[in-house]
């Protein structure tokens, strides 16, 4: 049987094809899947996706009529995926439950840093060979607040390097993490979070119940000093929100390594076409904002556990096993 795997970027692919190698044949191709795509799928019975595919109802009708009966995604959101529609065509659909939470911690850490001592500038000064430190003053993390909000396994990995700087904690969940409170973490409500935070980072899922989670309200209530870092979902930050108060002055830095309307956008190279995208075109023009295209994940070992647990999803999905990668199941 041969897997087409949609979205594989050119690290990626050698390591598909190794992980796949005496189980199935995979055919590995660059473009997204979408409408004007999936017709590339006739005749599979099995696709993996990326996260920026767009799998919409229109999309899973496309695919259920060319023979497509297992969707497995290599991301953990799953918020592009219409599974409700899937589960009405009798698709089934797997994700990737789990991988490395250390990868995107720490490069959560990385945005967090860089805007914080200004790394961009200072780098893009040297290579003029401008060595002055003028505009670069960054502050001290240690004993000021760290904000997490959602304290899950990444959450977790980027409280315990804040724990490492020194700094206080302030955490927001539906349950609390018992080992982010033994590193002195305290649960508050948002309000209050945002409120006291020098340093806040989003770490939960994107649902209905999440959606702009940091909307106007939001952005507001924050320090005029404090520095956000998203490496979650674009759709937690209500972007244009965002740019209003950077064009008011507030902020010492925001790092984004997603974006809301990054889907035709990111793992693309659109430096020849530009973008249509007003706001994403006025965010990246700040000085104190740091936008990177959804690589916090992209390390060896996460995207390591990404392919071989998408292999298993797809073994487990042929030999009729279920397990907790399983959104929506096969069916009877």
């Amino acid at each position: 049987m041969e897997i087409l795997a949609f979205g594989v970027q050119a690290d990626e692919r050698p390591l598909i094809e190794r992980a796949f190698a005496g189980h199935h044949d995979v055919r590995c191709v660059d473009v997204f899947l979408n409408q004007d795509t999936a017709p590339i799928a006739a005749g599979h019975e099995i696709v993996s996706t990326s996260v920026n595919a767009a799998l919409d109802r229109r999309v899973l009708e496309i695919l259920s009529d060319g023979g497509t009966r297992m969707i497995a995604q290599r991301s953990t959101g799953f918020n592009n995926i219409d599974l409700d529609v899937a589960d009405r065509l009798g698709l089934t659909v797997a994700r990737v439950s789990f991988y490395s939470p250390y990868a995107v911690a720490e490069f959560a850490w990385t945005l967090a840093t860089a805007v914080n001592r200004r790394i961009v500038r200072a780098a893009g000064r040297t290579r003029d060979f401008d060595f002055r430190l003028d505009g670069l003053m960054g502050r001290d993390l240690r004993g000021r607040t760290a904000g997490v909000l959602g304290t899950g396994k990444i959450g977790e990995a980027f409280t315990r390097i804040a724990h490492g700087f020194g700094m206080n904690l302030l955490g927001w969940d539906i349950a609390e993490n018992p080992a982010c409170a033994a590193l002195g973490m305290k649960y508050v409500d948002k309000d209050r979070l945002l409120a006291e935070s020098d340093l806040v980072s989003l770490h939960v899922p994107l649902l209905p119940a999440t959606h702009h989670l940091i909307d106007a309200a939001a952005l507001r209530s924050m320090k005029d000093d404090a520095i956000l870092v998203n490496t979650s979902r674009g759709g937690l930050v209500d972007t244009e929100a965002l740019v209003r108060e950077l064009r008011a002055g507030r902020f010492t830095g925001v790092g984004l390594d997603v974006y809301e309307a990054e889907a035709g956008l990111f793992f693309l190279d659109r430096s020849l076409a530009g973008i249509e995208d007003d706001t994403l075109a006025r965010l990246v023009t700040f000085p104190n904002v740091l936008v990177t295209s959804h690589q916090a994940y992209y390390t060896a070992e996460a995207v390591g556990q990404i392919v071989d647990t998408t292999v298993q999803n797809v073994l487990d999905y042929l030999a009729g096993r279920r397990s907790e990668n399983v959104l929506v199941p096969r069916s009877a």
